[in-house]
């Protein structure tokens, strides 16, 4: 984000197109939403503030979504993944960021319905879709840290941009119906949450 906050086109960590002007100005609006998705995600998660302050919880989540998820999903979808100078990968961005945006829906609906057991259990996966490029920073960091891996350019992109988000989606999965298990036997009790303040 710092180098994006510098406001200047040259510290960009992805390739521009010189033939739209307004292309870093919506890259710096996308990661900024996106750090607002990241660090609201993290208060919408912790137990404690759940717990002992529903009201701040309940309001982190309406910014979560409004000033999170919506628009930098929207500005990747519309404006950002065209643009790019690459479409390797843009069908597993998009894939991610429509999956982002519906898993956030339900949870906002259940948490609407008082469904707070179901709501928690969608909003962990909106969760491991929030952090779904961070695998694939992290592959692409390996690959390129070892220049006796050959691999091509699009196929990096293309595996890093569906590999990050599938797999933060199957520990999410798996780490829900774990969790479910060890209730079940613990004595079938179903977890639930205070109503938020209203």
């Amino acid at each position: 984000m710092p180098s994006y906050l510098s406001l200047d086109p040259s510290q960009s960590r992805s390739g521009l197109d010189p033939s739209v002007s307004a292309h870093f100005g919506i890259l710096v609006a996308h990661v900024v939403f996106g750090n607002v998705a990241m660090v609201t995600v993290l208060l919408q998660l912790w137990p404690w503030l759940r717990r002992n302050h529903p009201k701040v919880h309940r309001i982190s989540g309406r910014v979560y979504i409004l000033a999170g998820v919506l628009p930098a999903t929207g500005l990747a979808l519309f404006a950002l993944i065209p643009l790019r100078p690459t479409q390797a990968g843009s069908i597993g961005l998009a894939t991610m960021g429509v999956l982002w945006v519906a898993t956030t829906a339900v949870g906002w609906r259940r948490a609407r319905q008082h469904r707070y057991a179901e709501h928690r259990r969608w909003m962990i996966y909106s969760f491991a879709l929030a952090l779904g490029t961070t695998w694939g920073r992290v592959i692409s960091v390996v690959l390129t840290t070892f220049p006796s891996l050959t691999v091509s350019v699009d196929v990096l992109v293309e595996v890093a941009n569906w590999f990050g988000w599938t797999v933060n989606l199957l520990i999410a999965h798996w780490w829900i119906e774990s969790r479910a298990k060890r209730s079940s036997k613990a004595g079938g009790q179903v977890v639930t949450y205070p109503s938020p303040v209203r």
